[in-house]
């Protein structure tokens, strides 16, 4: 019997001087990044938060601890590749992803292309089955001040499990 699910994540992070901004695996470049643990990628944690929630994984807190020194100045899309694995090793299989960044700044239409096609190359699906949207927030609230991003993302995986 098939098995269809759905998972939702939420990742944010503030914006610090002197850092990288990566978002979807694409370095952007912008006065500001993304203060985290690993390489802060806010849109790629949503995701990987969305498949680990999806599959009953935990979360990537659980999968990957920001106490680990393993996991200092990571690519999330390193780490997003081994949540696929963990997943396809459940018997699961990503059907679609939809992920949303929440910003005021910069514009980042330029890359969503890019985006949604290095989060399809970790996971190991098509592209098109990858969809990376973005928007402000009016100047409203923590994003739209610039002090922070955050990320939204739903995913629907099919498994026999």
């Amino acid at each position: 019997m098939t098995n269809l699910r759905i998972g939702h994540g939420y990742d944010v992070h503030r914006l610090v001087p002197d850092r990288r901004l990566i978002l979807g695996g694409v370095e952007i470049p912008w006065e500001k990044g993304l203060l985290g643990h690993s390489d802060a990628d806010v849109l790629v944690h949503a995701v990987m938060d969305a498949l680990a929630g999806a599959a009953r994984l935990g979360d990537i807190g659980k999968l990957f601890p920001d106490t680990d020194p393993a996991y200092k100045g990571i690519s999330s899309l390193k780490l997003l590749g081994e949540v696929g694995r963990l997943l396809r090793e459940k018997g699961f299989a990503v059907v679609n992803v939809d992920a949303t960044l929440l910003a005021q700044a910069p514009k980042v239409a330029p890359y969503k292309a890019r985006m949604a096609e290095n989060i399809a190359a970790a996971l190991g699906i098509e592209a098109e089955r990858v969809n990376v949207k973005a928007t402000t927030e009016e100047g409203l609230g923590f994003t739209g001040d610039g002090s922070g991003m955050a990320a939204h993302a739903v995913v629907l995986v099919e498994g026999t499990v």
